[in-house]
């Protein structure tokens, strides 16, 4: 097995006997808000390795060469779905075979929820009429018991990524199921039960570690309900349908959902229908992305009112990559709804 060293604490060799050096898993991730939760439940005995750059789209992706070192290094491999990384499924299967890989989507407890039919759907559509059997649902509020970036100079590794694209196809599971709390408390133990199967001596910490992290997520939870629940009816529009499982948790549901290229400008009948939409729901807010250009929503959505200002994202671009990154990030989408019931 493939280990990180436990720096021990320095001793004069003169005065103490040589400490043998606790061995720590590697691990490797592949988003920002899993290396998050990652990160948490390992604490001080180490980091993961972040597989998939902050600010690049999971859905398709060409690993540079210290990325695939680190999958090619890790005991341990965690992930979201295969639904949500295609591509890594074959990295996986080239580079680490002989690691453990645990796709969180798969947990016992984790809620599923199906994609909404086309471009827009209908205001007030709540998920939980979408979610599917394969998965358990559980009160809002009850618990479920169950590294920095590298900017090298290295060549980007295409490692079998015979699709390289930004979108994906939206039938079937939706697969971002991060951004359901609940979702996140569960996978917080199941990742301190995979890392203390690999690492027995440090088992108490990584279950300490990771109650630590439930009991966090309960606060911020409970807390951001109670905001939410004071503008419920909010009428917002996203621009793709990543959002599902916020939605659903804080019973926050979207007006619609559309889809715009950041290369061409839409046509002149998409943008009239967008139009007519946004004024027939009386939209307050239509939340951008980063990758977006802020010219095309402009342009798209003058003259009907919608403030257009707020970001919504759901991976924590420009959050510090560490333990905190995935509470800044459920918190900063609930201040995004907030800020637009203020419009």
């Amino acid at each position: 097995m493939r280990h990180r060293l436990l720096p021990s604490l320095s001793l004069p060799l003169m005065l103490a006997p040589a400490v043998a050096v606790a061995e720590v898993p590697s691990v490797a991730v592949d988003i920002p808000p899993v290396h998050s939760l990652v990160a948490r439940v390992m604490g001080e005995l180490g980091s993961p390795d972040l597989v998939i750059q902050s600010g690049a789209s999971p859905h398709g992706y060409s690993m540079r060469p210290s990325e695939a070192r680190a999958l090619s290094d890790a005991d341990v491999v965690f992930f979201v779905s295969d639904e949500l990384t295609p591509w890594l499924a074959k990295a996986r299967a080239s580079l680490a075979a002989d690691a453990d890989a645990v796709e969180l989507m798969e947990v016992p407890g984790t809620l599923h929820l199906s994609y909404r039919e086309g471009p827009t759907f209908e205001a007030h559509h709540h998920a939980d009429e979408a979610s599917s059997a394969h998965g358990e649902e559980h009160g809002d509020h009850k618990a479920h018991d169950d590294h920095d970036e590298h900017h090298d100079d290295d060549h980007e590794a295409h490692v079998d990524d015979d699709e390289h694209h930004d979108e994906h196809g939206h039938d079937g599971e939706n697969p971002h199921g991060w951004l359901d709390p609940v979702n996140a408390h569960t996978w917080l133990g199941a990742i301190a039960e995979s890392l203390a199967a690999q690492d027995p001596e440090h088992a108490a910490t990584y279950r300490s570690n990771a109650q630590a992290g439930q009991q966090e997520l309960e606060a911020l939870t409970e807390s951001l309900s109670a905001r939410l629940a004071q503008v419920q009816g909010t009428r917002y529009i996203v621009f793709h349908d990543a959002y599902q499982y916020f939605e659903h948790r804080f019973d926050v549901p979207a007006s619609g959902a559309i889809s715009l290229g950041d290369a061409s400008t839409p046509s002149p009948a998409r943008v009239k229908e967008i139009q007519a939409r946004v004024k027939q729901d009386d939209i307050q807010c239509v939340f951008r992305e980063p990758q977006y250009n802020p010219a095309l929503i402009e342009s798209v959505f003058e003259g009907t009112g919608v403030k257009t200002s707020i970001v919504f994202e759901p991976l924590g671009v420009g959050l510090p990559l560490g333990e905190t990154l995935y509470p800044q990030l459920i918190e900063r989408l609930g201040q995004g709804i907030l800020g637009c019931a203020d419009a």
